[in-house]
């Protein structure tokens, strides 16, 4: 039987390659992100494997997110996965320096507005009493190292949410997950360091960082395990990385 998968996040980076990979693998696909553009673009791309819908909004605006959810057709009602994969890092100044509206858009993005995501789509879970949430955090969820304040905050908030989501939905038989990747190269860093690219690229340089795929080929495996397993906790690092701010470069 064919699952549905609902991504957010989903028009770069690990949100997109996730999509790529679950349509090649028979599920049909929910595209969820602010750049229509692009959710059009990965539609079509998609199209040539599996049904394909798109969800147009901003996972921080609550009233766009239950609309958006609420409007899916009845073909895509069913939602097997969920993968909170949205999520940013603004700057990465000290707590003294940090900037508010930089703080203001990670605990916006990255705890509550996956947490709106999931109170629109946890209900169908519970009634189908069955279903596969995905949680995606961060390294900065297990450690906190310098200038990293209020996103390594964000996503312990992630991780506490995870193991919290796991407890709350255990009667209802829905499988709760985080995967917390380390030094992956995504447009993650143009965001974090707001469009310097060559400070971006320098974060990655001296060293074979993850790629998106390798974190979509991991997410894909957690969601095809057999139903009895729940793959409940992953860290995944590059053989360069040993901790948040220990990575062998040559």
């Amino acid at each position: 039987m064919t699952k549905t998968a609902l991504i957010t996040g989903a028009t770069s980076g690990i949100g997109k390659a996730t999509a790529q990979i679950l349509a090649k693998n028979n599920y049909k696909i929910i595209l969820c992100g602010r750049r229509e553009d692009r959710l059009i673009e990965l539609k079509n791309e998609l199209s040539a494997f599996t049904e394909v819908h798109t969800l147009s909004f901003d996972v921080r605006d609550k009233k766009a997110v239950f609309e958006s959810i609420d409007s899916l057709p009845e073909t895509f009602s069913k939602i097997d996965v969920l993968v909170n994969n949205a999520g940013n890092a603004h700057g990465l100044d000290s707590i003294q320096n940090g900037d508010l509206d930089d703080w203001d858009a990670m605990i916006d993005i990255n705890v509550k507005g996956l947490l709106y995501v999931s109170k629109a789509i946890i209900p169908k879970m519970i009634a189908q009493k069955s279903g596969h949430i995905i949680n995606i955090g961060s390294i900065a969820g297990k450690e906190v190292y310098a200038n990293g304040n209020v996103y390594c905050a964000s996503k312990h908030a992630v991780d506490a949410l995870n193991q919290a989501m796991r407890i709350d939905l255990n009667p209802f038989g829905i499988r709760v997950g985080g995967i917390h990747p380390g030094a992956v190269e995504t447009e993650f860093s143009e965001v974090r360091f707001k469009g310097d690219s060559k400070r971006a690229a320098n974060v990655y340089k001296g060293f074979e960082p993850l790629r998106a795929a390798d974190i979509a080929d991991i997410i894909h495996f957690v969601v095809s395990r057999p139903y009895h397993v729940n793959i409940a906790d992953l860290l995944i690092l590059p053989t360069a990385q040993a901790s948040a701010t220990i990575i062998n470069k040559s």
